[in-house]
């Protein structure tokens, strides 16, 4: 297996991942002007991208997902949930539903709090062993923080559902694996994200403040420490859900 963290624009961090045997592999919330990096690093690995991922619809930067697909021929995949908004065709995502990149098997997790499509990718290295390795977070768990729960509205709803999605997925998942989130500090996509650009999950469940709270206290917080929204947020969303 080969795996790229890839830092761009707006502290988001994409993914770029596969299985080189078999020359296969999947790119993650791509930023739109970074389809160049993820089509030279297919070539260096000699792979297919076969999966274009965006964890959610973002609202913080123009997604690349849809133009790397057109020039690939890669699936172009949302949860779906999106369906509900975006106006354009997309492969949609289930909970539970299994990707296979050759030797690489992406789960997905359907993991609603920060967006209603929010998902998170659990990924398993069958040539490493039967269990999994890491997980994808997107905007639902960061280094040290989680996602903001307002951008759809309802905030108090939202954080309850980004509670119950971290409790019921994540946190009851080995606390060995590695987790990778969809952005570092700098990004007002939650508040207190780390500088750090990993972690494992057993770290974040010791020192997380948000993740040791009980459902009503994490709600009380998380809503009381909304960031500004993003710059241009309306024009962006536009721009990811226009046909």
């Amino acid at each position: 297996m080969f795996f790229r963290q890839f830092p761009t624009r707006q502290s988001s961090l994409s993914y770029f991942f596969g299985c080189g045997g078999q020359g296969k592999a999947v790119a993650v919330d791509v930023v739109a002007g970074d389809e160049p990096w993820f089509i030279e690093q297919a070539a260096q690995a000699d792979v297919r991208i076969t999966h274009i991922i965006d964890t959610h619809v973002h609202a913080d930067h123009v997604s690349g997902g849809r133009r790397l697909a057109a020039q690939t021929g890669a699936a172009y995949c949302l949860h779906d949930n999106a369906r509900g908004f975006v106006h354009f065709e997309f492969e949609p995502l289930h909970d539970g539903q299994l990707i296979v990149a050759g030797n690489v098997v992406v789960r997905v997790l359907h993991t609603p709090g920060h967006t209603l499509d929010s998902m998170c990718l659990l990924v398993t290295d069958k040539r490493r062993g039967e269990a999994p390795w890491f997980v994808l977070t997107g905007d639902t768990l960061f280094v040290g923080a989680v996602g903001r729960p307002d951008l759809a509205g309802r905030e108090r709803e939202m954080a309850g559902m980004l509670f119950d999605s971290l409790h019921d997925k994540l946190l009851n998942l080995s606390d060995a694996i590695e987790i990778y989130p969809g952005h570092q500090a700098g990004s007002v996509c939650g508040a207190g994200l780390s500088g750090k650009p990993s972690s494992t999950l057993g770290f974040e469940k010791r020192w997380n403040p948000m993740l040791g709270m009980p459902r009503a206290a994490f709600v009380e917080a998380l809503t009381a420490q909304i960031p500004p929204r993003p710059d241009d947020m309306d024009r962006i969303l536009a721009a990811n859900t226009a046909a």
